[in-house]
């Protein structure tokens, strides 16, 4: 059956990958996009030999380009260590592409689960997905730490430019053979951010917000992340939150944890950069795999996205299917990165009609699964030791019954 094709009015933009995602992500385009959708795609090959050839221009260019069209779909790519640079003949060890981007976009990194009924998560109680914030920027991945060896006075000094009062504070006096010091920071400008891009998410998602820090301990420093949250809320949120009928709320990230745990989800959880990177995989393990799990970055300005899978390049199968082998990878969460940044085009565009179509294949996604047929990943979850290959499909068999459940679904109604 032939369809008529959507017209999607804006563009948006395409930042291919690496490895077996690569593979797939073609297959997910003319299988599960180009057959229903009129797309006008800005293409960039983030893929490691590309990066590698434009000096990793094409990330900066493909970063801007996000900027300018406010949507972006992102396949995994190789972040290159000392392996792959031999591997590759690299020029030059090239950062995280994913950090590059989050750099010039300013944005926020928000995961959240894709639930399935058959599915069996660790956590049973989690019926609804919780959406997790991290602020990728600062604390200790921005720290400078150094080894104390012998007895001295460690401090704090900050001199500032022009007229201002000097900080110059004792932090401990060594008396022994030495230790251990750290000394992180934060912006202001970087924490109104996070704030702006956790309450535009909680409040398009109509989910409560939660903000955890250890303020009682880190008095100033958590204290600023819970004063700059407040302010960003009572100046340009509240009555937005009150009307949806949501909430904000600051909560001990200890009390927020054990809260975590007994909730039956829907939320969103803003967590500061150490926190987040701890509790977002505490989080993938807990609703049961990374292959369904989302990763959408936000930007302040509340209309720019970057939407990914939460995985890697799946490397191990990828040295199979360059061998000829039979693969059976999981693709549900990169069809969701493209869900999830068409269905953003279609809000800022006001079109029903695409809108309409990203949850019918999202549903369709979940709708093969909880039919039976998935890969090998989850039917391990399901079947255990009593695994065999009838239980689950390859790679491109999963993509086609998608296809097929989502032109069902095209020609009836979209709920599940």
């Amino acid at each position: 059956m032939a369809f008529a094709k959507i017209k999607v009015e804006n563009p948006i933009v395409e930042m291919d990958g690496d490895e077996m995602t690569r593979v797939f992500w073609q297959s997910i385009k003319d299988k599960l996009i180009f057959p229903f959708l009129d797309l006008d795609i800005k293409y960039y090959d983030l893929g490691l030999p590309n990066r590698d050839a434009t000096d990793d221009k094409v990330t900066i260019e493909s970063a801007e380009a996000t900027l300018k069209y406010n949507v972006a779909i992102k396949c995994a790519t190789i972040t290159p260590d000392e392996a792959r640079m031999k591997e590759f003949t690299l020029k030059n060890m090239w950062k995280s592409p994913n950090g590059t981007i989050r750099n010039i976009l300013n944005g926020t990194v928000f995961r959240e689960p894709i639930l399935c009924k058959n599915i069996p998560r660790l956590i049973p109680g989690w019926t609804k997905p919780i959406c997790i914030g991290r602020h990728a920027f600062g604390d200790q991945y921005k720290a400078t730490d150094a080894v104390i060896k012998g007895p001295g006075k460690l401090k704090l000094v900050f001199v500032p430019e022009g007229e201002g009062e000097k900080i110059d504070l004792e932090v401990y006096n060594f008396t022994g053979t030495g230790g251990v010091a750290l000394s992180m920071y934060n912006t202001d400008e970087s924490i109104t951010a996070f704030a702006e891009a956790s309450m535009n998410t909680a409040y398009l998602k109509r989910w409560p917000l939660y903000l955890s820090t250890k303020n009682t301990i880190l008095k100033k420093y958590d204290g600023r992340f819970k004063d700059i949250f407040q302010e960003v809320y009572e100046s340009n949120w509240k009555s937005k939150f009150e009307a949806a009928g949501i909430w904000y709320e600051h909560r001990l990230i200890d009390d927020m944890v054990a809260y975590a745990l007994k909730s039956d989800g829907g939320y969103v959880w803003a967590c500061k950069n150490y926190d987040g990177d701890v509790q977002s995989d505490f989080l993938a393990q807990g609703f049961g795999s990374l292959g369904l799990m989302t990763s959408v970055l936000v930007c302040p300005d509340g209309k720019t996205i970057e939407a990914e899978a939460a995985h890697g390049t799946v490397t191990r199968h990828y040295r199979v299917h360059q061998k000829g082998g039979e693969t059976s990878t999981n693709s549900i969460a990169s069809i969701f990165a493209w869900t999830r940044g068409l269905a953003h085009r279609a809000k800022l565009d006001n079109n029903p009609k695409l809108l309409d179509f990203t949850e019918k294949l999202e549903a369709a996604c979940i709708g093969t699964v909880e039919s039976g047929k998935m890969t090998k990943d989850l039917a391990l979850i399901i079947h255990g030791s009593k695994l065999s290959r009838e239980h689950y499909l390859n790679t491109e068999e999963f993509i086609d019954a998608v296809a097929d459940e989502l032109k069902v679904r095209l020609v009836g109604k979209s709920s599940l």
